[in-house]
């Protein structure tokens, strides 16, 4: 995934809801929830970034945590619905 600089499509937006106190994805006829830490990283997705420059900031961010290795297959499966291009 060098080379790639996510950033999300179009017709995609980022949201927080603070009611639910969780990130959405608002979609054309859709809304999804996201859990865990997916919101702090399709905020990064600015198409600045490349894909090791988020997974470094992520894990500057939350040390521990297996970011080299989930961070890259999920953007791999958001990008794979049409979420990012």
């Amino acid at each position: 995934m060098t080379g790639w600089r996510p950033v999300l499509a179009p017709a995609v937006h980022l949201r927080h809801d603070r009611l639910r106190g969780t990130d959405l994805l608002l979609l054309p006829e859709r809304v999804v929830v996201l859990e865990g830490g997916a919101g702090a990283v399709l905020r990064l997705c600015d198409g600045e970034r490349e894909v090791p420059d988020i997974v470094a900031e992520l894990s500057r961010r939350y040390p521990g945590a297996p970011v080299a290795a989930e961070v890259p297959e999920f953007l791999g499966r958001i990008r794979e619905e049409g979420w990012l291009r």
